[in-house]
């Protein structure tokens, strides 16, 4: 649950970095700015919306954090072949966390999922 809130986090710190981009590049079109700092907020706005129901125990945000974070680690696939290395590394190394801690059987044992 803390983790994917600090994901949360880290989205939202990556969606104010590519506003500042946004507001400082010449060369983008509006509708291409607005999609680019759209999605990480809506990512960062996904996670703390998952990881406030998962704090309140319900056991159906379980299954969508799961591929949320499947699909995070595609994404740091695509930056490591991308040429970011340096972001989707770590980036891969919280999914696959977020993703076992949310297999574990203790989390199943506490949402009562049985």
């Amino acid at each position: 649950m803390r983790l994917l809130l600090v994901q949360a986090v880290g989205a939202a710190v990556v969606g104010g970095v590519l506003v500042y981009a946004a507001f400082t590049e010449t060369a983008l079109s509006l509708a291409s700015a607005i999609t680019t700092v759209a999605v990480p907020f809506g990512l960062a706005a996904l996670l703390a919306a998952l990881s406030w129901q998962l704090n309140r125990r319900r056991s159906w945000a379980r299954g969508l954090a799961i591929v949320l974070e499947l699909l995070l680690l595609l994404l740091g696939y695509t930056m490591i072949s991308g040429g970011a290395a340096w972001a989707g590394i770590p980036l891969m190394a919280l999914s696959l966390g977020g993703a076992a801690l949310l297999l574990a059987p203790s989390s199943r044992e506490a949402l009562g999922i049985h």
